[in-house]
């Protein structure tokens, strides 16, 4: 589950902030993987051209909350509106049994390094053997457009197999960095009884 983060500064940890390692990664060739077992349930992976800002806003948060990414959070409406309409910025969704399962998001706006800007699978997903399926299909959709690089971040915020997963794939640490974050704070949906 890749997570985009700039350090805020070099503040300890509080109540609104959090220490974390940035893990920076990319190929520099297109890899030769072996296909993952297909999905038993039904999937679909489709790419949402002009995703409506709230269809975006919900994905990146029904993915990202778990992981505290926060960072497109920041951004205003007419920002991330026109990062997502970009035409070079391909937004994939990965559905399971009709419903949103997981998004990836890949920015192709300099032709020769794209990034892998967000990858990650809805809270109920994870776990389910899906991963690994998602990310070979996203990585051949980057691929696709031949850049001389694909990067990624993952932060020590993500899910523990994440940095080890891309590693499998092909994907080689060019550097860590340390810094330290503002806590996503949600909003308590629930209602007691």
């Amino acid at each position: 589950m890749t997570t985009i983060y700039s350090p805020l500064s070099l503040t300890p940890t509080t109540d609104d902030r959090i220490e974390v390692t940035i893990t920076y990664l990319e190929q520099s060739a297109r890899p030769n993987l072996p296909r993952p077992p297909a999905p038993t349930r039904k999937t679909a992976l489709m790419r949402v051209e002009n995703p409506p800002l709230h269809f975006y806003r919900y994905l990146y948060d029904l993915v990202g909350a778990p992981w505290n990414w926060i960072s497109r959070r920041k951004m205003n409406d007419k920002e991330l509106t026109a990062l997502i309409h970009d035409p070079d910025v391909y937004l994939y969704v990965l559905y399971v049994d009709g419903a949103p399962a997981g998004m990836a998001e890949i920015d192709a706006r300099k032709t020769d390094i794209h990034e892998l800007k967000f990858f990650g699978l809805s809270p109920d997903q994870v776990g389910c053997g899906l991963g690994r399926f998602f990310l070979t299909n996203v990585l051949d959709l980057a691929w696709s457009r031949e850049p001389q690089v694909l990067r990624l971040e993952t932060c020590s915020l993500d899910h523990p197999a994440a940095l080890p997963l891309y590693q499998k794939f092909g994907f080689a640490v060019t550097d860590r960095r340390s810094g330290v974050v503002e806590r996503l704070k949600l909003k308590n949906s629930g209602g007691g009884a």
